[in-house]
């Protein structure tokens, strides 16, 4: 796949280049546990749209294609290595296992142990809640890993650098995550009114989920949930509307307008 390259400066050194390349090589050699092939890609994946760089085709380049890709990936090696580490387990639980370790507060936590917020590219400016932007950042750089390595090198990146040293799978998996409780947490500090709405839902054979909630803050839709009880539709509302104000900067940014 032929990647696209900045324009660079003729101005500056080739020994000017030479150099920045040796730092480079040495950041992501700390990072990644090897050295890269394609240090353009890596580059990329620090690159917020906010601080977009032109390329010679002049195309806008930042990492945003790379997190969607990064994301897909991440999906699928977390799937991969819970359906090998809980062989008795059903859908449901590998599931719910899987949101607790791909959900943005944990991917921002890890790309913050990484020191990512410390190399990611982006303006000052950057509206980013609960900064996920470094969560997505890491799904970039995944991305950025599955081109220039291949899903080996990412699953080994992912079990030796991220798992090993930053998750305890089992904990995770036993972990009770209250969503309602932080959406209604995060609504009170900023002065924003939660609601739900419920709905009863006609009895299905095919399906034994008896309510929907929907969410609304400051009376704008952001999700909604389907559940056995009024409680768990809820909940899953609230996971959804925290995963929604992660990704939906446009979104966030209405709501937080409409705060008092």
């Amino acid at each position: 796949m032929e990647q696209r390259r900045l324009i660079i400066p003729v101005f500056f050194s080739k020994a000017f280049y030479k150099k920045k390349n040796r730092e480079s090589y040495a950041v992501f050699k700390k990072i990644l546990g090897y050295y890269p092939r394609n240090l353009d890609l890596y580059e990329l994946a620090l690159r917020h749209k906010s601080a977009s760089a032109r390329g010679q085709d002049g195309v806008l380049l930042n990492n945003e294609r790379l997190e969607f890709l990064g994301d897909a990936v991440l999906n699928v090696l977390v799937t991969d290595l819970l359906f090998k580490h809980f062989e008795s387990q059903g859908e449901g639980f590998l599931t719910n296992t899987r949101s607790k370790i791909v959900q943005r507060e944990t991917l921002n936590n890890i790309a913050l142990e990484l020191g990512l917020d410390k190399l990611v590219l982006k303006a000052e400016h950057t509206l980013s809640p609960r900064k996920s932007i470094f969560g997505n950042t890491l799904e970039a750089l995944i991305g950025a890993i599955y081109l220039d390595k291949g899903y080996r090198r990412c699953k080994r990146f992912l079990e030796k650098r991220i798992i090993q040293r930053f998750i305890d799978i089992e904990r995770i998996a036993n972990q009770e995550i209250n969503f309602k409780s932080k959406i209604i947490e995060w609504s009170q500090h900023e002065k924003i009114k939660l609601n739900f709405e419920h709905t009863e839902l006609p009895e299905r054979i095919e399906s034994p989920l008896h309510f929907e909630a929907r969410l609304f803050l400051n009376g704008i839709f952001v999700a909604c949930g389907k559940g056995y009880t009024k409680k768990q539709a809820q909940q899953k509302a609230s996971q959804e509307a925290l995963a929604i104000l992660e990704s939906r900067q446009d979104l966030y940014a209405d709501i937080m307008a409409t705060a008092t």
